[in-house]
């Protein structure tokens, strides 16, 4: 069963991944609708765009939720309980990506999974020590720290990974070019770069590299950590839940610190960026935490009883809550701006 679940949703995630490298760089995929808000002295409307980082982004977090909901499923802790841990991380790390950036970017319109991710790694332990303390008292459930650790660790590594494509999208998160690079490297990546079309995309505006060749930091994230995600899913249903966590916290945050290195957006002043330090901090905050809480014993996964506590109305209806909440979140652009004019078509009438 396990095997079979995972070999579907590797091949789910490889087409969802070829996808969005092959289309998402083009110019027409960056909005996704544009709604009219004002009408000008002009007759014209001023819009508003919605975009598809937004789309992708809620898409990225929708999984990572039913990930977290499916494992920690999967090992007794009810839905209600997850559901709470999730809108709990949400509501501090949501907030965080755009407020990390305005300290590191000095940037008021823009978001950072880094920084999201350091304070919540940073949190996660007394969040769920809380939420056992109090909510589990009054709702009659228990979170298993590690194995609840875990789950997010897992989840996260799903949710970047996918995420990634709205980046590809927007055009931000952007790799070097291509032309100058040397050895191994250059070497992998000839004619794969990714080629980033339209002036309003980041990657053009910012540095000037429309249509120039780069590194695809995106795609080599979006496929390192989706393929972490699958490994550590495994070791997860198989009660290696400390294990489980090290590979994915080892495997994502020393791949962020890497693949600083790779990109050319602007990461904060100096040679070593902030979210390289972040990183690196993380890591060796969890390994530490992951050595000496307590390790409490777990029920014997049942991946059957994670799709169950999935597939309930209540849980649905929360993750499409999720979905629409991120979406306007995020996919209202700041940035950029839209005219609208409307005509009739009077052959038609």
């Amino acid at each position: 069963m396990t095997l079979f679940v995972l070999g579907a949703v590797t091949i789910l995630l490889a087409l969802y991944l070829w996808w969005g490298f092959r289309c998402l760089p083009a110019e027409h995929w960056q909005f996704l609708a544009t709604v009219p808000s004002a009408k000008n002295d002009q007759g014209s409307w001023c819009g508003i765009n919605f975009t598809w980082y937004g789309l992708l982004t809620a898409n990225a977090y929708l999984v990572a939720v039913a990930v977290l909901l499916v494992l920690l499923g999967s090992v007794g802790v009810p839905p209600r309980a997850t559901a709470l841990l999730a809108l709990t991380m949400l509501l501090c790390c949501v907030p965080a990506s755009r407020l990390v950036a305005q300290l590191v970017e000095k940037k008021a319109h823009t978001f950072t999974v880094g920084g999201a991710v350091f304070v919540g790694m940073i949190i996660t332990p007394p969040v769920i020590w809380l939420l056992n303390r109090f909510a589990g008292m009054a709702l009659d459930f228990h979170l298993p720290l590690i194995a609840t650790w875990a789950a997010i660790a897992i989840a996260y590594a799903f949710g970047e990974g996918l995420g990634r494509l709205a980046c590809i999208s927007f055009g931000c998160c952007y790799g070097k070019p291509l032309e100058g690079q040397t050895g191994l490297l250059a070497r992998l990546l000839h004619d794969r770069g990714f080629v980033f079309h339209g002036s309003t995309k980041k990657i053009a505006y910012a540095d000037g590299l429309e249509a120039v060749p780069v590194i695809p930091v995106q795609a080599m994230t979006a496929v390192l950590y989706s393929t972490c995600g699958l490994g550590a899913v495994f070791l997860f249903l198989s009660a290696h839940h400390t294990a489980a966590f090290l590979l994915t916290v080892s495997v994502t945050q020393i791949w962020r610190s890497y693949s600083e290195t790779l990109r050319a957006d602007y990461r904060g002043a100096g040679k070593i960026s902030a979210y390289q330090i972040m990183g690196v901090a993380g890591l060796i905050y969890a390994v530490i935490m992951a050595a000496v809480l307590h390790h409490e014993a777990t029920p014997l996964a049942s991946l059957v009883a994670g799709l169950q506590g999935l597939w309930q109305p209540g849980m649905l209806l929360f993750l499409q809550g999720v979905w629409l909440t991120i979406f306007l979140y995020t996919g209202r652009s700041t940035v950029t701006g839209a005219t609208v004019r409307f005509h009739l078509h009077q052959d038609r009438i």
